[in-house]
């Protein structure tokens, strides 16, 4: 079947095979947390982005293979409840933006910072630090050799606009500027990207709405 990244909690998750790498979509929790697992094709290791919550269905998705990273996009708790019990029970590596790192009750076995690498086998992440939802938000780019790229942003950006900044116009004015110079300026129209939150959506589809969302503020 042909991803579409339309999931729903307690629904099935969605699967996208890319050349290298495969990519599952689930829904957990009350405030519909997207959870992202990835596996390397070639040497079947696995990498989560978000634990956010249900640890026994990330688990069950995670399966028999093993987990060996679980990154963290952001501090905020509803995209960590999960992560202490699929830490032990995998041993996995925590990830998280080292900004960010200090407010979540987990421990981050690595802090990352802008530009730096994390593997899942043999593909490769390139972490880009957004700062305004909080100090230390991550995105991850998989720029596939093959195919086009492909950004997990969290709460940093949505379909129809950048993530909440809670009324904070400096918060808002900084992660604008962020999305623009370090995603939007940088990455072309066909970059498919998978939010914390709801469907995924395309830069080519949001690109000419920037100046609408920078002059509404949010």
């Amino acid at each position: 079947m042909t991803y579409s990244g339309k999931v729903r909690r307690g629904g099935p998750p969605d699967h996208r095979d890319l050349a290298k790498l495969t990519i599952t979509k689930l829904s957990v929790g009350e405030m519909d947390n997207n959870a992202y697992l990835l596996r390397c094709q070639q040497t079947d290791e696995q990498l989560l982005i978000d634990a956010a919550n249900e640890p026994d269905r990330l688990l069950s998705v995670v399966g028999n293979d093993g987990l060996t990273a679980v990154v963290t996009t952001h501090r905020h708790g509803d995209h960590w409840q999960a992560l202490a019990e699929v830490v032990d029970a995998t041993g996995a590596t925590t990830v998280a933006g080292a900004d960010d790192a200090e407010a979540i009750p987990v421990p981050t076995a690595r802090p990352v910072r802008h530009g730096d690498r994390v593997r899942v086998g043999g593909c490769e992440l390139e972490v880009i630090h957004l700062v305004g939802h909080t100090p230390g938000s991550i995105a991850l780019l998989y720029d596939d050799p093959v195919g086009t790229p492909h950004l997990f942003t969290g709460d940093s950006l949505f379909p129809g606009g950048v993530g909440n900044t809670f009324g904070d116009t400096a918060a808002f004015a900084t992660l604008i500027d962020e999305v623009c110079t370090k995603v939007f300026d940088r990455l072309p129209d066909e970059t498919w990207f998978y939010p914390g939150h709801g469907d995924d959506s395309t830069l080519g589809a949001e690109r000419p709405h920037l100046s609408e969302w920078r002059a509404r503020g949010w």
